[in-house]
Formats: structure tokens, C-alpha cells, sequence
């Protein structure tokens, strides 16, 4: 075993045994409520319908396909030219 290698173990075993605290000091003034109506939202959540249901056939999983990029089309992003048929 290389000597970076045994380090990197022993670094690991001694970073899960540490509590962790995430902060954003920068971001102030969030509001919950906007970003929930943001359009940007609404197409992810859109999106995350899609790709979630189950109940689809091949055929209609293919439309709902379409339906994502043609979401992502709305916002201004573009389909590049494997959408062009």
C-alpha cells in the first residue's frame, strides 16, 4: 500500500467520525414563496412528473421525453441539433 493511499484512509476514517455544518453566510433574504412560483421551479417539478411515472409505454415515455426538452426550450435553452427532427 502506497503511503498516499494509507493517508487517505486514515483522513477519511477521521472526517466520518466529525459532525458537519453547512452555511450559507451570503445568502440572505430567501423567499421560500418566490422561488416556489419561480418558472424555474415549475419546469423541474414538471420535469421530475416526467421522469417519475411509471406507468408510461415506451411510446408515451417518448413523449414525455419531448415534453422535457420542449420545457427546457420554453426557458431558452436549446434542444441542439439532436432536436431538429
Amino acid at each position: 500500500m502506497e503511503t498516499n493511499e494509507l493517508y487517505l484512509q486514515v483522513f477519511r476514517e477521521m472526517l466520518s467520525k466529525q459532525d458537519i455544518r453547512v452555511t450559507f453566510p451570503t445568502l440572505e433574504g430567501v423567499d421560500i414563496n418566490k422561488l416556489m412560483d419561480s418558472i424555474y421551479y415549475r419546469a423541474l417539478n414538471r420535469i421530475k412528473g416526467y421522469i417519475q411515472d411509471d406507468s408510461l409505454s415506451d411510446p408515451e415515455c417518448f413523449r414525455k421525453i419531448e415534453q422535457v426538452i420542449c420545457t427546457l426550450e420554453d426557458l431558452g435553452s436549446s434542444g441542439g441539433g439532436r432536436h431538429d427532427f
